[in-house]
């Protein structure tokens, strides 16, 4: 990994010894720890840059996000100072090493990637994106082929950007719900294990649904909450870019058989402590600890809540623990909306409902997942990725009727099977249990669409973005305002939003199946031919008959929209 600080000469013409001084304490209080925390190594510094060794390509991606993220969360503190940014570099490959220091073709390549990189940029070559695309966190979006100097054939370059992390929708602060209001953090992983991260995110996920579904509170979705994790953010920004008045964070640490988890409740408008505590327990006891931490935290923040409410939020435990860790282990995956994401999910998913047929949990995500192959067009016979979506659905509502994620996958599926007053039902009896689920608000917003009511989806995705405004599922979301303005064939605003869409998940690429015809609808015929071009390119066996099966916008709109793409060369 090569580092350096973008616009180094000028900050120095403007201020030499405030520049030095502010260089050498991020130096010391940032870049060190973050390295060192990332199995890094700092093999030299060269003024306001630096070359770091990983074993790993992930670690450095790791690395090189926490440290633009910090970077980006120091320049805002400073707003009275011109920002410092890094620009940073990662490649893998073979290096030639001599005393402390490497060399060799593998290092040359990433100091030319870092002075590729604009300021608060990643660049990855496609070596280091290829080993590491199927556990990245944050979306890398590929920036075509770069001639660098000394380097004998193009390299293709995928780029990380931090801006979308520092829009207006990150910055802004938005105003306090009339009841209690709190966002469960992700907690951290005591155990020395980082493998057993997810078994830490599986409590915050627990305990988000739980407090979700106690009427009287407003909860952040667990998406939200998790675009935090591993960012060093204090308590007040965090309130105000959530519009929240509490905060529940906390820490897993496992050894063997036996668990400790520390949680502590925050003001966050004044950073008060309101309540810490530990419990302490086995394996077999995770599911009485978390409900007592529900309880407790139900308890702080509301004294008058009935003890049924809290039991009410129980979720159906499986009879395996094995299912329990696996489903963790996928739970990430699920929401990527990612192929080979959603592949990764099945996978452990299946191992999950091997070890316990019966969990419902686990129904209900390979169910989600089957329907993302069939809608996303991931499938090739995709009434049979209907077809498994809908039997796991069912089976999860067989076996726990009352939970609101179940019920809004069984939802999400009969939408997409045009079963469109189940659906409704599904979904509004999710609402009902969980009225926190942004989810299932979500997914009524795409109900909406279906049925050609523009301005009731619109209430719906803007109600799901209250609920999850840091959700890096929000581009679907977007995607679902852009077809409600199809629908109502404001093209000019569906291509902008769908466009947003992009912006947010560049990997995306399904959405050109709407937005060249949006953008064709308004004159864009240029704009509408390179659309369809990478619609094309990734999907090269994409048709109208694969639209049309996947999707189930209303004939009129189906229509129109098909013949727009027919138009643009989309074969039959």
């Amino acid at each position: 990994m090569a580092a350096d600080v973008a616009s180094y000469t000028k900050l120095m013409a403007e201020d030499e010894a405030g520049t030095l001084s502010e260089l050498l304490r991020r130096h010391r209080d940032i870049f060190s720890p973050l390295v060192r925390e990332h199995n890094g190594r700092i093999v030299k510094l060269m003024g306001d840059g630096a070359l770091v060794e990983f074993s790993s390509v992930i670690d450095a991606i790791n690395c090189a996000v926490s440290l633009q993220n910090a970077f980006a969360q120091e320049n805002a503190h400073r707003a009275d100072r011109s920002p410092m940014q890094l620009r940073i570099g990662i490649n893998i490959g073979d290096i030639i090493s001599e005393g402390s220091d490497i060399f060799g073709d593998g290092v040359n390549l990433a100091a030319r990637l870092q002075s590729c990189a604009e300021p608060g940029q990643i660049a990855l070559s496609a070596a280091g994106h290829e080993q590491s695309r199927k556990r990245l966190m944050d979306v890398f979006a590929d920036a075509g082929l770069k001639t660098f100097k000394n380097v004998a054939e193009p390299v293709r370059v995928y780029i990380w950007d931090n801006a979308p992390r520092t829009s207006p929708l990150r910055l802004q602060s938005l105003e306090l719900p009339d009841k209690p209001s709190v966002v469960v953090l992700p907690f951290d992983n005591m155990s020395g294990d980082p493998a057993r991260d997810y078994f830490a995110d599986g409590i915050v996920e627990a305990l988000t649904a739980a407090l979700s579904r106690i009427r009287s509170f407003f909860v952040i979705a667990r998406n939200s909450a998790f675009t935090y994790k591993g960012k060093p953010m204090n308590v007040q920004q965090i309130g105000r870019e959530l519009g929240v008045a509490y905060l529940l964070e906390g820490s897993v640490q496992q050894a063997g058989d036996q668990i400790r988890i520390t949680v502590q409740l925050i003001e966050t408008k004044g950073g008060a402590h309101l309540w810490a505590e530990r419990f302490d327990g086995q394996m077999s006891e995770i599911f009485e600890l978390q409900d007592r931490i529900t309880e407790q935290v139900a308890g702080a923040l509301q004294p008058s809540i009935r003890l049924a409410e809290i039991e009410r939020s129980r979720r159906k435990r499986p009879e395996d623990l094995g299912a329990y860790d696996y489903t963790m282990r996928a739970m990430r995956h699920v929401w990527m909306l990612e192929r080979d994401a959603a592949d990764e999910a099945l996978v452990l998913l299946t191992q999950a409902l091997e070890a316990d047929p019966d969990y419902p949990l686990a129904n209900a995500l390979i169910a989600w997942c089957w329907a993302q192959r069939s809608v996303y067009n991931w499938h090739e016979d995709v009434d049979e990725a209907k077809k498994h979506a809908l039997h796991f659905a069912e089976k999860a509502a067989q076996l726990s009727s009352d939970d609101p994620l179940i019920l809004a996958v069984l939802g999400a599926v009969h939408t997409f099977a045009r079963n469109f007053g189940a659906a409704r039902v599904m979904l509004e009896r999710a609402i009902a249990l969980d009225p926190n689920s942004a989810w299932a608000l979500s997914r009524l917003g795409w109900l909406e669409v279906y049925g050609d009511n523009c301005e009731a989806a619109l209430q719906y995705f803007n109600r799901a973005l209250r609920l999850s405004p840091l959700d890096p599922m929000n581009f679907n979301n977007y995607v679902g305002m852009a077809s409600a303005y199809q629908t109502a064939e404001n093209d000019a605003k569906a291509a902008e939003m769908f466009q947003r869409a992009l912006e947010e998940r560049p990997n995306a690429h399904w959405i050109h199946r709407n937005l060249a015809p949006a953008l064709l609808s308004i004159g864009d015929r240029e704009g509408a031919e390179a659309s369809c071009r990478v619609l094309m390119e990734v999907h090269p066996k994409f048709t109208i008959k694969n639209f049309r099966g996947a999707m189930v916008f209303s004939k009129k709109v189906m229509d129109r929209v098909c013949a727009q793409l027919v138009e643009l060369g989309v074969p039959e």
